[in-house]
């Protein structure tokens, strides 16, 4: 398992369109991918609902957790959907 922790810059949070990146990624991916913010979580990141009651802002600070196969390459692409600069 690969963690990281990522501040979200993308203009709408993890909201919206970046929010449906994550997870049909997140969907995509044969291990497992978990997301947790301080306070809440963890949750399911191939769950959009999941992923919208975070209500994760830009500015925020979030710990993305990938396991399986291929993990750190999977936590770099889903780095760019919340960090994309």
């Amino acid at each position: 398992m690969v963690e990281r922790l990522i501040t979200v810059t993308a203009q709408a949070g993890l909201h919206a369109r970046p929010a449906a990146e994550f997870v049909r990624l997140a969907s995509e991916y044969a291990g497992s991918v978990r997301v947790q913010t301080v306070d809440r979580g963890p949750i399911d990141g191939a769950s959009i609902l999941g992923i919208m009651t975070l209500g994760v802002e830009r500015g925020e600070s979030i710990v993305v957790s990938v396991d399986g196969p291929d993990a750190e390459a999977v936590l770099d692409r889903l780095a760019r959907i919340l960090d994309p600069a």
